[in-house]
């Protein structure tokens, strides 16, 4: 294992005391317990957004944290989800009286520690409400979730969200959105590598030389398939088919209302892809894939996109949800609309991405 790190217990710590010394223009770091909040928070009369997850998948979520994007964020260690005391403490500090809104990606770690900390903070008096990120359409309950996981949508839900919430929405109206973000987005990934996680020290997985994952997890979890390595135009093809191709998909969510402090189930239904959409389209890096590299995968997933009727009137290029060092990509398309647009277009100030300030 080669890694830019002292000793596996301190790998997380050390990175939130980098990132609170780079940034202290946007963000607070608290170590114990270990959240991340933006600078001036709490924001008067602003409904707060709160995500987490394991590290290992950065720059998601801290480094979203700040204008126009996330409030606050609780990194767990690697790839191991926070616990409900960080997102307690982090959801009291950015509370502005007005309501937390708790994005939480579909993996059963993330969703059970979120759950309590929905239930401890409506104990505190803080009206709070959670949204599921299930957006993976590569498979249908794996070794960390039951149901979809959460992907490269949770990047999607968390700039059209945070865009709003700073536009004044308000709680009910905030969720509204966030879910119809969620219903109208679809991600699929694959893997050259597999990622190391330093307290492992060796490959999560092995992947021959001429080998390829299709629909790996963004924690290394088994895809569809293991196949032979193909050219990037072939690999997009893939890709994009799956999540094109993707039916009418019903599931059933439990969110918290906060009005009775109870669970509730919705049963909810993602529309399939039509032709006329207008698509917001995101090529992400796993983390050890160069920018160059994604953009080939745009050139050719722009070119199926305008086949199947799909206009491209956004879209995002980067390494933004990564698995470590893994090369590989993923390719999230979210079917948007006026509002989705308006507020994804709205100025934003974060560690990781910038605009319009």
């Amino acid at each position: 294992m080669k890694k830019l790190i002292n000793t596996v217990d301190n790998v997380v710590r050390e990175q939130m005391e980098g990132m609170a010394l780079a940034h202290p223009d946007l963000l607070r770091v608290s170590l114990a317990p270990k959240y991340i909040v933006r600078a001036d928070a709490p924001v008067a009369g602003k409904v707060a957004l709160l995500s987490g997850g394991g590290s290992g998948h950065e720059p998601m979520h801290g480094g979203f944290v700040g204008q126009g994007m996330l409030d606050g964020a609780c990194p767990g260690e690697i790839f191991t989800a926070p616990t409900p005391d960080q997102m307690l403490a982090c959801g009291l500090e950015v509370n502005s009286g007005a309501g937390v809104l708790l994005i939480v990606k579909n993996y059963t770690g993330d969703v059970l520690s979120f759950e309590t900390a929905a239930e401890l903070l409506h104990a505190e008096g803080v009206a709070v409400r959670t949204v599921l990120v299930d957006d993976d359409v590569a498979v249908k309950d794996s070794l960390y979730t039951a149901g979809r996981r959460g992907v490269g949508g949770a990047v999607i839900m968390e700039k059209i969200a945070g865009g709003a919430a700073e536009a004044g929405y308000d709680l009910a109206r905030l969720v509204g959105l966030a879910r119809r973000v969620n219903l109208n987005t679809r991600s699929m990934g694959m893997a050259l590598t597999s990622c190391i996680v330093p307290a492992a020290g060796k490959p999560t997985f092995t992947l021959g030389e001429a080998e390829m994952e299709m629909g790996v997890g963004i924690h290394g979890e088994p895809g569809q398939q293991r196949m032979a390595l193909a050219s990037v135009d072939e690999i997009t093809t893939l890709l994009a088919n799956e999540i094109i191709g993707d039916g009418a998909y019903t599931r059933v969510v439990h969110e918290f209302e906060p009005a009775t402090g109870e669970w509730v189930e919705l049963t909810l239904v993602n529309e399939p892809f039509q032709p006329g959409d207008r698509v917001l389209a995101f090529v992400n890096s796993m983390g050890g894939t160069p920018v160059s590299e994604l953009y080939a995968v745009y050139r050719k997933l722009a070119a199926i996109c305008a086949a199947h009727g799909l206009t491209i009137v956004r879209n995002l290029i980067g390494p933004y949800v990564t698995s470590l060092e893994m090369q590989g990509c993923s390719i999230t398309l979210t079917r948007m609309d006026d509002e989705m647009l308006r507020c994804w277009d709205a100025p934003v100030n974060t560690p990781a991405l910038r605009r319009g300030i």
